[in-house]
């Protein structure tokens, strides 16, 4: 059966593609002919995963999984959430996203925080949603060269280390996003037989 995750994200791609086939050929937007922005305008997590699936689905008719992730910091009432990307600006910039964290938490002792991905399925049969989360706190700086997003500044409960100095396997293994796929992929398999 095919389906599409709907990202061009190369790493993501192959990351799923190694769980889900052969019972399902996974393809990327590029490959369903998807090359227009999808949208992105809910004030949540889960109605960004699903707007960006049913805008697949409605637009080119083949059954679908987005996912959208966001760091929320307690000591900033969960920001900087759905906007995590942009946070520092519409540019999406990585650097800037993490420097306007550390200096909003500049002095704040309480730095705990959490990922969350939302992923959202949509068939035939309606839509369905998969969460994943994992517990940890903000670094005071940058450490690691690995991952990416606010990776180097995020350590997950029980760890001695950030994200950006695990291994891709390692990450995935505690991962919020790790923890949705897991769901979702349970989910496709029971489907399938």
């Amino acid at each position: 059966m095919n389906i599409c995750f709907a990202t061009n994200n190369a790493k993501k791609l192959l990351e799923i593609r190694q769980l889900l086939e052969p019972a399902y050929r996974v393809k990327s937007l590029e490959e369903i002919g998807c090359r227009e922005e999808l949208p992105e305008t809910g004030s949540t997590l889960e109605a960004n995963s699903l707007q960006k699936a049913q805008y697949v689905w409605d637009h080119y008719g083949i059954a679908c999984f987005a996912d959208d992730t966001g760091l929320e910091i307690e000591a900033l009432g969960g920001e900087p959430g759905v906007y995590s990307a942009r946070y520092a600006g519409p540019e999406r910039d990585n650097e800037a996203n993490i420097a306007l964290v550390l200096q909003k938490l500049e002095g704040q002792p309480n730095r705990k925080a959490r990922f969350r991905t939302l992923i959202t399925w949509i068939d035939v049969h309606g839509y369905r949603q998969f969460e994943g989360k994992v517990e940890g706190e903000i670094l005071e700086q940058k450490s690691g060269e690995k991952g990416f997003g606010y990776d180097p500044v995020f350590r997950p409960e029980g760890r001695e280390c950030s994200f950006a100095e695990m291994s891709m396997e390692e990450k995935n293994a505690i991962s919020h996003r790790g923890r949705a796929l897991k769901k979702l992929t349970d989910f496709l398999r029971e489907a399938a037989n």
